[in-house]
Parts: C-alpha cells; structure tokens; sequence
C-alpha cells in the first residue's frame, strides 16, 4: 500500500538573509511613531486639554451638561465641586471634572419650553 502515498522529504533550508538596511528600518519606524502621535495622541491630548479649560472656566449663572445628560445652571462653584441645580428647588453636587459642555445661555429656557 505504501505506492500511493509518496514519502515526504524536507528541502533544505533557504540561505539567512542579512536583514535589511537598518537605516531603512529605523525610517519605517520613525514614520511609524509619527502616524501614530498625529492620528492618536496629539488629537487625545487636545480634546483633554480643552476640557480642561472648559472645566477651570465654569462660573455660576452658567448652563451645563453633565456626563450623565443632566442639564442645569450652576450655582455654586468651589474648586472640586459645583451645585448644579436641575430644577425648580432640586440642586446636585457634582465633581467639576462630571461637567461635559457648557450651553449657551437661554438654552434650558428653550428646552423646557418644548414639554
């Protein structure tokens, strides 16, 4: 039976290459880093640093959006806390880094408006 199944024989190895030229490597690297800081870090780094500023000029009589969709108008400010005040007598302590947006005055007007 063993005439129709062929005996298997390795080949021998191909040669080592050398690599590449490493300065080509080091270029496709490079290039590689920099894709990545353009696409992904420095655009991150942006967004938090506004926020940041958003955060640090929030002052009472301002409209907000909090991180769970609550709207309000701020209070009172302290350095790590707001009172938010979501409706008539009904205010929420909040961690200013909860803030999302700020809005532009009048809004919460127009939206209770829509009921």
């Amino acid at each position: 039976m063993s005439f129709f199944i062929s005996d298997a024989f390795a080949e021998a190895a191909p040669a080592a290459s050398q690599g590449g030229d490493p300065i080509s490597s080091l270029i496709f690297f490079g290039g590689f880093i920099l894709i990545f800081y353009f696409l992904l870090i420095r655009p991150q780094q942006k967004r938090a640093k506004e926020h940041r500023n958003l955060v640090a000029n929030i002052a009472k009589g301002d409209e907000v959006i909090t991180n769970g969709g609550l709207l309000g108008k701020v209070t009172k400010v302290n350095d790590d806390y707001l009172s938010v005040e979501v409706a008539d007598n009904v205010t929420v302590r909040l961690q200013r880094a909860a803030i999302t947006s700020v809005l532009p005055k009048g809004t919460l007007k127009a939206v209770s408006k829509e009921k």
